[in-house]
């Protein structure tokens, strides 16, 4: 009895085995496909996998204390506070973070593997503080974030540098995000059977995981490091001056020699910014919402795992379809999925209801997704090379912050659903407004810069 006992679990040790490797297998032909395994694209995609876990680790340890173990009430402030200190990185990116990483262009590997070593550190320091639920969560869970989103920017620099010749650059960015939004379903998962271990378990987790993509950071090529005839990028409304040499050698410091990154990248900064912030409005707003007043029939937790999970759905959907999409006309594209998110918001205001929702939340997952894609593909086109890596980082770093804004919002807003929809359909209207008046006023092809 013992020998066949013995046998079977070496039998399903073995067979278990051979399911991870080939698992890895398959995963490692994915990721290094069309040339990113030799241009180093492929270590980058399983590098922002790992981060991606340990961040949905992290967070789901910090919901567990700040959203799920109190009354709304209460949750309410405590998700304020958290979102608050969540704008905090953004402060730091802006004046200190980013200037910082633009003067050390040639520590972005040490800087990505020192991300991840900081999150490491602070992930094990919230296992003792994380069951009280106490104010020092605060600001450990703050030293996350700005670690995270430093590593976010630097990562945003870092892409343009691995992409093989056969595959754009918004492909390449739809491929990394891809892979992210995979890894941090499956993240969640885990997470909330460690969760049932101990509420410090999925900080174990992290911790490990930080770890691993510390050292998966040092594995990337060392042309990551390089960043000859690169200069930062400014984001403002000057961009008009591109196609008048005069203007544009006003709008230009002669010190920095730098340029500004053109209309189109404005409008769809503008565009997309909006859809993001609409991502972060429903994604705090229903959290709340669907808590007290849960739509069709079903328990809280049932609700609003649909609405989150159509969010979910409809943001993987729209990053596997900017994988292989070929963003032609991309002013058209951002504005024509303002407008679709728009008709969304509408009818979830005049139909109120679980469907509508639903769709409004698989829709705006969508649209900001695919309105990623066409702002890449814009500043692939419109900006500079020497200036491009900074565009990105900078944009991404925007994008962001209009998440924060935008779940700001849904939290202090009252609790009322026909409410939210029509915030959103009005901000979303406004929005569409000033970006049709934009793409009519944009210049003919033979107006528009020229990367270098």
């Amino acid at each position: 009895m013992t020998g066949s006992l013995h046998r079977a679990a070496s039998a399903t040790a073995l067979g278990t085995g051979h399911l991870v490797r080939g698992t890895g297998r398959r995963i490692r032909r994915a990721t290094s496909a069309e040339g990113a395994g030799e241009s180093g694209l492929a270590k980058l995609i399983e590098l922002h996998a790992v981060n991606s876990a340990g961040d949905m680790l992290v967070t789901v340890a910090l919901a567990s204390t700040i959203f799920f173990s109190v009354p709304t009430g209460e949750a309410r402030g405590r998700v304020a506070l958290y979102l608050l200190i969540t704008m905090a990185p953004f402060v730091l990116l802006a004046p200190v973070i980013g200037p910082l990483l633009d003067r050390l262009p040639s520590g972005r590997r040490s800087a990505m593997a020192l991300s991840m070593l900081a999150r490491a550190a602070v992930a094990w320091m919230m296992t003792s503080s994380i069951a009280g639920g106490g104010l020092a969560v605060y600001p450990e869970a703050l030293g996350v974030l700005v670690a995270s989103k430093a590593y976010g920017v630097v990562r945003s620099v870092v892409v343009p540098r691995l992409v093989p010749e056969q595959v754009t650059l918004v492909k390449a960015n739809s491929r990394v995000t891809l892979a992210g939004l995979l890894a941090t379903g499956l993240a969640g998962g885990l997470g909330a059977l460690l969760h049932l271990i101990g509420p410090d378990w999925p900080l174990r987790g992290a911790f490990l995981v930080y770890l691993a993509g510390a050292f998966l950071a040092f594995s990337l090529p060392h042309q990551v490091d390089l960043a000859k005839h690169e200069e930062r990028a400014v984001l403002h409304a000057e961009a008009t001056a591109y196609g008048h040499p005069s203007l544009l050698k006003a709008a230009k410091p002669a010190r920095m020699g730098l340029r500004t990154v053109g209309p189109s990248v404005i409008l769809a900064l503008r565009a997309e910014g909006t859809l993001r912030g609409l991502s972060g409005f429903l994604t705090f707003f229903l959290a709340f919402l669907l808590r007290e007043h849960p739509l069709g029939g079903l328990h809280a937790t049932a609700a609003l795992g649909v609405a989150v999970g159509a969010l979910g759905i409809g943001n993987a959907v729209g990053t596997a379809l900017g994988s292989w999409l070929r963003a032609r006309g991309p002013e058209i594209l951002v504005t024509l999925l303002l407008a679709i998110a728009g008709a969304a918001a509408l009818a979830a205001t005049v139909v109120y209801g679980l469907l509508t929702v639903t769709v409004l939340a698989g829709v705006t997952g969508l649209t900001q997704s695919l309105g990623k894609v066409a702002l890449d593909a814009l500043i692939q086109r419109d900006v500079p090379e020497r200036v491009r890596t900074s565009a990105f980082a900078r944009s991404e770093t925007l994008m962001q912050l209009t998440w924060v804004l935008g779940g700001g919002l849904g939290i202090v807003l009252p609790l009322i659903g026909r409410l939210g929809m029509a915030t959103a359909s009005g901000i979303l209207a406004v929005s569409l407004a000033f970006t049709l008046r934009g793409l009519f006023r944009l210049p003919g092809p033979a107006a528009r810069p020229h990367p270098a």
